[in-house]
């Protein structure tokens, strides 16, 4: 596992001006060592990249704030519609309407090599019935919102005025200054005993301890920020990013002239799932883990998805115009 060392920044201090947008946290470019050799296989190899500073949502988008969206706007999200057979043959025509999948706590261990012993299609779920038909927000409005694809968080997004964010971007950000830590905030998981978000303690999927205080979700800004200020870049719900999925990151460039610049990763045709060739749905990254995620099956607990955006607007002294159209953090999530 490489050392943890601070991050090359370009300028750290200089903040461009007031944010363009309330709760919105500066975020100064620079160089640093993205990806893992130690977790997920399509986060190898460790290579240097260079992002330039852009704003970024301190939190993922709430609740409260899809609801703002959907009330001013009229948008029916992708669970609120059902869903075309052509992209799913051989689909059971009674699943054939509104829904999304759930997380449903079995009573007992089961086979961790089968999703379908904790995941469900619940009719009726959406981002207002997180749980079902039968459930609701009322009092989560400071909980982020889920069951929203990435085109429902970049729709949300391009309505605020901002963008969602590059994988290099995301990733730069929540590292919080930290270059080649396990997490956030370091390498241990626990600080002085204390619990540093919010994800999955005991055997999942069937036993929740509840060490950090949530059986789900848990409101934004529950758990300490990370050196940048940014609130819940571990655990609690994933978040959208605009790269296109790759089972692999680019090799690292040897020179330095070389290291990729506000890189835009993986290609559209090549995310589609080659296990599943007959559906055809290309995929984006996501990034930071969500509630269900347990240190030995992070892999099976997908769903939770929620997000945060960038602003589109960057200072006049960017190095790269082209970047002011990314997203920055956080624009969706799932739970």
């Amino acid at each position: 596992m490489p050392d943890t060392i601070p991050m090359t920044t370009d300028r750290p201090d200089a903040v461009p001006g007031p944010a363009p947008h309330p709760d919105m946290v500066w975020i100064p470019g620079g160089t640093f060592r993205m990806g893992s050799e130690d977790h997920y296989p399509e986060e190898r190899p460790v290579h240097r990249v260079t992002v330039d500073g852009f704003w970024i949502d301190r939190a993922p988008v709430t609740n409260a704030q899809f609801e703002r969206f959907v009330a001013a706007t009229g948008h029916v999200t992708f669970a609120e519609i059902p869903p075309n057979p052509a992209d799913y043959p051989g689909a059971k025509k009674e699943l054939l309407h509104p829904g999304s999948l759930v997380f449903v706590k079995p009573p007992a261990p089961v086979d961790l090599n089968d999703f379908h012993n904790w995941w469900a299609f619940i009719l009726g779920a959406d981002w207002r019935h997180p749980q079902g038909p039968a459930s609701s927000i009322k009092h989560r409005d400071r909980h982020p919102v889920v069951h929203v694809t990435f085109a429902d968080a970049e729709t949300y997004a391009a309505w605020a005025g901002k963008a969602l964010p590059t994988e290099a971007e995301w990733e730069f950000a929540a590292r919080g200054g930290l270059d080649g830590a396990v997490y956030a905030w370091g390498d241990e998981l626990t600080v002085n005993g204390r619990q540093m978000t919010n994800y999955w303690q005991g055997s999942f999927p069937w036993q929740n301890l509840k060490e950090d205080g949530y059986e789900g979700t848990s409101p934004v800004g529950a758990f300490p920020p990370n050196g940048y200020g940014l609130v819940d870049v571990t655990g609690n719900v994933w978040e959208w990013t605009t790269d296109w999925y790759s089972a692999r990151h680019p090799d690292e460039e040897p020179k330095a002239c070389c290291i990729p610049r506000n890189p835009r990763g993986g290609d559209e045709l090549a995310s589609i799932d080659q296990r599943q060739p007959e559906i055809r749905i290309p995929r984006k990254v996501i990034k930071g883990g969500s509630h269900l995620c347990a240190r030995t099956t992070a892999g099976g607990t997908v769903p939770p998805r929620g997000f945060r955006s960038r602003s589109t607007r960057q200072p006049a002294t960017s190095a790269s115009a082209a970047s002011s159209g990314r997203a920055g953090r956080r624009a969706g999530s799932s739970a």
